[in-house]
């Protein structure tokens, strides 16, 4: 298939946005405020690094403010484009909206391969980058708070938050600017697992329907489904680890940049993971066949496929021969507009992307709320939660005495008991509570209406009623 007929990334989201609104009764001036972009700011800035001045190119788009601050993450990478982030932040729009977190949607790029600079390189780069959003609100608590997204992290999140405080020295909620910080700026317990938790969240709550089950051609939970990863990044990574190690399922296929491997016995993750670490790929990894069209294990019998890389990659070309039964989408639109006709058609069934790597988002609300409080989740109650524990511990015991000791406590349930929920494990109840919440507001729309056949739409048809009805509320 020619790639004139393919649709673009930034064509797919238009293209699934306006089959959404072709089932709602919205006036035309809405429909059209709500699927537009805003504004977008594109920056051209110098930094002078190995003796000569280079010129970056950087964007930062808007796309709805129906609420405020607007959220969305910057990637680092070569192929980022106006087109790309305009449609990255309408996605995020719909994101916020369908997981409740109160923000508009946004999103930033800069057009630059991180692996071809030093880390002092990348801090001087980023620092510029920082600086000439900052000084335009694009980087603001109150208004538009980044996050990190490919290419990016923890440091670069350090590096923005550090860069916004020098230029903001009195804001008392600096650290609330950019979310994704190392846990000793400012971050939150779990914010770097989030995504990839999010998907096993996400999953576990499909399973947990057998009629959604049923309609992938699936049975049971997620032990022993045979799993394949593309991109072993961080979500990946943390998506493929969390289900192999506590669901029992098993990740037969893993494909990364430089080629795929494939074992249906179950490959390690971690070993997987360590080995690209020293090696920069998974060629010659032992114990496992090497495919170097990697591509060609999207193709492969699984019972589900991750997507957790790069957009576009189950398109008009390869959608035909896929035969996962479930696919949920880690990463940001990895399944195009016209792959979505034929793989419903097939009666696969696709978790969006919207709601599968909503984790991100949802923790990165966590943050920013921890940041304005300024206090860290879970220090004024956990202990008092303990003594309460500690009552019924005791009142346990006293009643096993009195029973001439015939019966006691389990070790490992009196420990487990007794021990209040510290930040993290606040973080994924909040997490788990997200996701199980959107997950049955979409599911109600898929079983609800006759004119819904999937996931994807539903998705649409929720978070879109929901920005329609903040502008409603705002006189619009």
């Amino acid at each position: 298939m020619s790639s004139v007929t393919e649709p673009s990334f930034r064509e797919s989201v238009d293209l699934m946005f306006n089959r959404a609104v072709s089932l709602m009764d919205l006036p035309p001036g809405l429909e059209e405020k709500i699927r537009v972009c805003n504004a977008t700011y594109t920056v051209r800035f110098g930094v002078r690094l190995r003796g000569d001045i280079q010129t970056f190119t950087g964007y930062r788009s808007v796309h709805s403010e129906h609420m405020e601050p607007v959220k969305g993450g910057i990637r680092y990478a070569m192929g980022v484009n106006q087109d790309e982030v305009e449609a990255l932040a309408a996605l995020m729009t719909y994101k916020c909206a369908l997981v409740e977190a109160p923000f508009g949607g946004s999103k930033g790029g800069l057009c630059i391969d991180p692996r071809q600079y030093e880390e002092h390189e990348l801090e001087l780069i980023t620092r510029r980058f920082a600086y000439e959003l900052a000084k335009r609100d694009l980087i603001n608590p109150s208004q538009n708070v980044p996050a990190p997204d490919m290419g990016t992290g923890e440091r670069e999140m350090a590096w923005i938050a550090d860069q916004y405080a020098r230029m903001n020295t009195t804001d008392i909620n600096a650290k609330a600017c950019v979310t994704g910080k190392p846990l000793n700026a400012g971050g939150i317990a779990g914010r770097v697992e989030a995504t990839g938790r999010g998907v096993q969240y996400a999953l576990r709550e499909f399973f947990r329907n057998p009629e959604d089950v049923a309609a992938a051609n699936l049975t049971g939970s997620l032990d022993g489904k045979r799993v394949i990863v593309q991109g072993l990044g961080n979500v990946g990574y943390h998506a493929a680890k969390f289900l192999t190690g506590e669901d029992g399922s098993k990740v037969i296929a893993v494909i990364e940049r430089d080629g795929g491997l494939i074992d249906e016995s179950g490959l390690d993750v971690d070993a997987v993971r360590q080995w690209i670490g020293e090696h920069g790929g998974v060629a010659g990894y032992p114990g496992a066949r090497y495919v170097e069209n990697g591509a060609l294990l999207l193709e492969e019998d699984c019972d589900i496929l991750i997507p957790a890389a790069l957009e576009g990659v189950i398109n008009l070309s390869n959608a035909a021969n896929v035969k996962a039964r479930l696919i949920i989408e880690a990463a940001n639109g990895p399944v195009t507009a016209g792959a979505d006709d034929i793989l419903r058609e097939k009666g696969c069934v696709i978790i969006p992307d919207m709601y599968a790597n909503a984790g991100g988002v949802t923790v990165s609300y966590f943050e920013w709320v921890k940041n304005l409080s300024h206090i860290r989740f879970g220090r004024m109650q956990r202990r008092q939660e303990e003594a309460r524990h500690q009552l019924v511990i005791d009142e346990l015991e006293t009643l096993s005495e009195s029973l001439g000791n015939t019966w006691s406590l389990n070790p490992a349930f009196k420990e487990r008991y007794l021990r209040g929920a510290d930040e993290l494990e606040l973080v994924r109840s909040g997490l788990d509570d997200t996701m199980r919440t959107a997950y049955q507001s979409m599911r109600e729309v898929w079983h609800g209406r006759n004119d819904v056949t999937d996931l994807r739409t539903a998705a649409y048809l929720v978070s879109i009623d929901k920005v329609a009805k903040s502008y409603h509320a705002k006189g619009l």
